[in-house]
Order: C-alpha cells, then structure tokens, then sequence
C-alpha cells in the first residue's frame, strides 16, 4: 500500500506540501492498521541531517503527542555503528521532539536476532563473494517493544555498502548487531563497490530484501517514510530565494511494502547520480564539520568520487572537524593498525588476523576507503589528527589552511570550477548526497 509518491527531479516540495501529504498519510496508516498501541519512529542521526527525516520526525511527533490511540512511545536514531547523537545534536536536527523521548541503540549489546540466511543462499546471490551465513539482527525494542507501528523514515541515495540506501537498511543495519552489521558489509566489499554504487538491486539489498520476507512477520507493521533529496540549481536557488547550492526535496514516498523504495530509489538514480562525459584529474571534496569528524562517516568523500576519478588524479578532501578515524574505538584501533589499503591486500589481512576477521564491518571499510591505488587522497584535517596520523593509515596529507585559502567552499560551485589561474578542478560540497561516476566506469556495471 502506498500512500505518497510524488517525485520529479525538478520538483521542489515545500515545508507546508510535506506537512500536509505526510499528515494526511499518516492518518490514513493509522486507520488502516486498526490496532493500537504506541509507534516507533526510526529516523537516521545527524550524519543524514540533510535527509529532512529530522523535520519528518517532528512532524510525527505533533501528531502522535494529541493521539491517544497511537500514541508517541520512542525515538530510536538508526545509528547502526555510529555514535550515539549528544543532546545538542539531538535538538539540532528534532527540535521539535522531546529529547527525553530518544532512546540509543548500541550495535554491539541491544539486538535480538529474528533468524538466519543460510550459507549456500548468500555464497549463490553473491556470486561467491562470500560463504557465510547471515543473521537477521534488530534492536530488541522493535520486537519485543509492545509497539503498533515503526515508522522509518530516511532518504534513498546512493550508497557504498548496499547500492541504494534506506528501506530494509535502516531496520537490518540501522538497529542491526555486529554479526549482521560485519557480515552483510563484508559481501557488500567483496563483490565490489564499483559493482553496487548507484544500484537499486545488489547482492546485499537481496540479503536485507530476504530478511524482511521470512522474518519480517516478527516485526510490527513498517511505514516507510522515503525521501529523495538533490541540490537546486542555481537558477532555482534564486526563484525560491535560496542559497547557492541549497537542497531541495524531489520526492516522497510513504507506504507499506517495497514499491514505495522502488519508485524512490528510480528518482534518486536520477537526482543523485551525476555521470560525467570524462574523468576527474583533481577533485575537491569539503566535509562538514558538523556532520564528518570520522574518516568512517567522511571517507563517503573516496566512496562517492572513486568511479569518477582518472587514474593518476587527485583526491583533495577539506575536512576541518575530522578528530578520529572509527566511529567506535575498536575499529578506529583496528584502522590505524592496518590502514586503507587495496582490496586484496585487506582480504590477506582478515585471513592472517584473528581480530580483523572478527569485526569483518572494519575491514570492508578499509576496502572502501582505499583508491585502489588509481589515485592519490589527500586528507586536509583540522586540529584533531595530526599529520603522522594521517600518513599511518594510508592517505597523503594536506595543510588544511592552505587548502581552505585556494578552494574556498562559500565560493566554489558543485562540479567544474576553473581557477583564477586557471586550474580546473571538481569540487563536492557534500559528498552524501551524490555518486559521480565517469560513464565507462558506470555502465558495465550489472
């Protein structure tokens, strides 16, 4: 059943059009489960901020704080293994929802596990990536919580791990365990990035979509609450009197099911996949430093350009928040030990040690991180990593001043930019909320 499913790739929805189709949706859901009891709401943290899942959020909780049928029982940040949001994080992005209404989910001590995919079935569905089995992990609160309802609300974008994020993910990964979590990131870096990025059917989708099918009867009723998000040109920054390379919302979609993510995941593919006619020399990547202070969260900057990237270029990343490399201090140890490096050289690693083959979440992404020697990274940090730090794990460093001083992120636009003395680069802004793919590197893709 869906609900909503509006989406253009000029489309720009206002706060007062979302306002109005999601409370309307959300009453309709609610009459037709018929049941009561309180909801769940499962929005991702801070490093999706972009997503409006923190308006939506707010939204839900106006309306369900005067229902008394369905009443507001949770708020669960899909951390998956990120760090718990701080309270001013919290108020940040939900300023709307009660801060004491959050619960955090901890990968490693809250989960449950449903059942189980059997060896054979994802050693077959990922053409022998991997030959393991794989559990099928939530946080125990959604299945032994007494809620009515989830509702799971995020943004479906390219992503490195699964192809397409949101839906089942954020259920699977999002409130998933470390097994799960390791495991399912694992096949995902084994089969290949290059194989995933940008695709709506991947190896490890089927793993979350099979999930869902035989387990998800354990689970109370799911509402997706999908958005579609990409940045206004500038032309429509000016007609809706906005900033230069301000977002917009392109589409939403809510309902019960999978079509919902479908007609998501097909609008993203258009908003949020940019193919270019020729390679990258230099790119410029800034990371937020409200949103990436982890090279976990800020390597998104390597995922997101690696396909567009000419071999023998240059991957500059300006990221003045970055203190750390995990997001947990087990994998930032396990990172700084054994570095971004190439594929095979990880896969030997996790067969010689013991402790990187147990935390297989940590070794995928050290797979993703690396350019797979094609290209240099060049990391621009703040003051929280010093420059023998950066070296450690791989990557080249840069002053970060110096980079601030040349390509300055309030002046450079999205994509091609030429320098006053003529350099031409390619700048990011957010690497989040795109994938930029050279065309012989995208399209022989399955």
């Amino acid at each position: 059943m869906t609900y909503v499913a509006q989406g253009g790739v000029r489309l720009d929805l206002s706060d007062q059009t979302l306002d109005a189709l999601f409370s309307e949706a959300l009453a309709k859901a609610l009459d037709d489960l018929g049941d009561t009891g309180p909801l769940l709401i499962l929005p991702p943290d801070i490093t999706r901020v972009h997503s409006r899942a923190g308006y939506f959020t707010d939204l839900a909780c106006r309306e369900l704080l005067r229902n008394d049928k369905n009443p507001l029982g949770a708020v669960m940040p899909a951390l998956g293994t990120h760090i718990a949001m701080t309270k001013l994080e919290l108020n940040r992005m939900f300023p709307g929802t009660p801060v004491d209404t959050f619960i955090p989910h901890d990968w490693r001590q809250d989960v449950v596990e449903l059942g189980r995919l059997e060896a054979d079935w994802i050693a077959a569905i990922s053409q022998g990536a991997a030959c393991y089995d794989w559990p099928v992990q939530v946080n125990k609160l959604l299945r032994d919580g007494g809620f009515s309802l989830i509702l799971s609300i995020g943004q479906v974008v390219p992503h490195e791990v699964v192809g397409m994020a949101n839906h089942a993910k954020n259920i699977f990964v999002g409130t998933g365990g470390k097994e799960a979590i390791d495991k399912s990131h694992f096949v995902g870096a084994s089969y290949g990035m290059e194989r995933m990025m940008g695709r709506t059917n991947t190896p490890v989708r089927a793993m979350f979509d099979e999930g869902m099918r035989r387990f998800g009867n354990r689970l109370p009723p799911i509402l997706w609450v999908l958005t579609v998000v990409g940045a206004r040109t500038d032309a429509e920054a000016v007609a809706a009197g906005k900033s230069r390379g301000s977002l917009a919302v392109r589409g939403l979609y809510i309902g019960f099911g999978r079509d919902c993510f479908e007609a998501a995941a097909a609008l993203a593919q258009e908003v949020n996949v940019a193919i270019l006619e020729e390679p990258i020399k230099k790119a410029v990547v800034y990371l937020d430093p409200e949103e990436f202070r982890s090279t976990w969260l800020g390597n998104k900057g390597i995922y997101r350009t690696r396909m567009a990237m000419a071999d023998g270029g240059d991957l500059l990343i300006l990221a003045p928040g970055l203190e750390r490399f995990g997001e947990d201090p087990g994998n930032d140890t396990l990172i700084r030990k054994h570095g971004y490096r190439p594929g095979k050289v990880i896969q030997e690693k996790v067969s010689q040690d013991p402790e990187l083959a147990a935390s297989l979440s940590a070794a995928a992404h050290l797979i993703h991180g690396s350019s797979e020697g094609r290209f240099t990274v060049r990391y621009c940090p703040g003051p929280g990593l010093s420059r023998a730090e950066i070296e450690g794990v791989g990557y080249q460093w840069g002053d970060l001043a110096a980079g601030l001083s040349r390509y300055d992120p309030k002046t450079l636009g999205l994509g091609w930019n030429t320098l006053a003395d003529g350099e031409r680069i390619f700048f990011v802004p957010n690497p989040a909320l795109g994938l930029w793919a050279e065309k012989t590197r995208f399209y022989p893709a399955p």
